[in-house]
């Protein structure tokens, strides 16, 4: 039987991919993995980070848990995880307001650019323009009116103050030149309830968490707020094409950790997450929520918050907005 003689040079070219490979499996947490949600049970991040956690836990062979910390829009919960070890154990369902809004809008414990690591985005989704199926006025012309003729009187709720909800509020106030009355909540469950009880008649919502309402017939919707109308909703016209050239207020989504993780566990966080996203029942459930333009790496996730941050300070500073205390 012949032997095979190997070099010093040899044995280790030999020996690099299983090392490579037991490095990179070893960057994963070897115990249960948090992800934090800045709002309550049953809102459109809940739903989008139980079903991310529940794909990466069978791929991770590691619990991985939904840690629900609502408060602030999401600043209460951000806050905390940038204060985590960078281990991977505690990762934050990044969001809109956290993440693009309040760093623009009011003083916070952390910095949206330096304390976070991005691993990637898991989606982008328009907000709705919505009421409950039995409130009179359904049409967008028709609620500016109702607006313009009580000024201060027609309430509408949102999902906390500072959150995408009121900036998409905001926006819509200064644009069609009306006051209304806004009743923020902690989050978007309570505020649909509310909605639902006739305690709210009007507010912005996500399409995640407005779909199951839409299609049972419960709310409705009155107009949808990206620039082009989502495959989900192709009879809901768009607030841009509907007087209101230009306007735009979705809301995304996105995991990111502690500042300071090891760049090989963001890498291999980044590559199962954009696993998970191309799978058949994920895309079927991000497209009921009309979830669009997740994925790819996490230096993509980290250029596309910049500019959300950049480009909500601009129509904070020149549309006047402030948090209401």
């Amino acid at each position: 039987m012949k032997r095979r003689l190997f070099t010093g040079g040899a044995v280790a070219a030999a020996l690099a991919p299983l090392a490579a490979t037991r490095a990179f499996a070893q960057t994963l947490p070897k115990s249960v993995v948090r992800i934090v949600v800045g709002f309550p049970p049953g809102g459109g991040t809940d739903v989008l980070a139980r079903l991310l956690a529940q794909k990466l836990g069978a791929m991770w062979g590691v619990p991985v848990v939904v840690e629900n910390k609502a408060g602030a829009a999401g600043i209460i919960a951000a806050g905390d995880v940038a204060k985590s070890q960078p281990d991977g154990s505690t990762l934050l369902m990044a969001h809109i307001n956290s993440h693009g809004i309040a760093p623009g809008l009011q003083s916070l414990s952390y910095s949206a650019e330096r304390d976070f690591a991005p691993i990637a985005l898991v989606g982008a989704t328009p907000q709705m323009l919505i009421c409950a199926s039995n409130q009179p006025v359904r049409t967008l012309k028709g609620l500016v009116e109702l607006c313009r003729s009580r000024p201060g009187e027609i309430i509408f709720g949102s999902a906390g103050n500072g959150s995408a909800q009121h900036l998409a509020l905001e926006l819509f106030k200064a644009r069609a030149n009306i006051d209304v009355l806004h009743v923020p909540y902690k989050g978007s469950a309570p505020l649909v309830t509310d909605m639902l009880g006739g305690h709210v008649q009007y507010s912005f919502e996500g399409m995640t968490t407005a779909t199951q309402y839409l299609a049972g017939g419960k709310m409705t919707a009155i107009a949808q707020t990206r620039a082009k109308r989502s495959r989900s909703f192709p009879a809901v016209p768009t607030l841009a094409e509907s007087g209101f050239e230009g306007y735009e207020a979705s809301i995304w989504f996105g995991l990111v950790g502690p500042a300071r993780m090891d760049p090989a566990l963001v890498n291999r966080m980044n590559k199962d997450v954009n696993t998970v996203l191309a799978m058949p029942d994920v895309i079927a459930r991000l497209d009921q929520f009309g979830a669009e333009d997740g994925g790819g790496s996490p230096q993509r996730f980290g250029d596309f918050m910049h500019a959300e941050r950049e480009k909500w300070a601009r129509i904070i500073k020149t549309a006047n907005i402030t948090v209401d205390k």
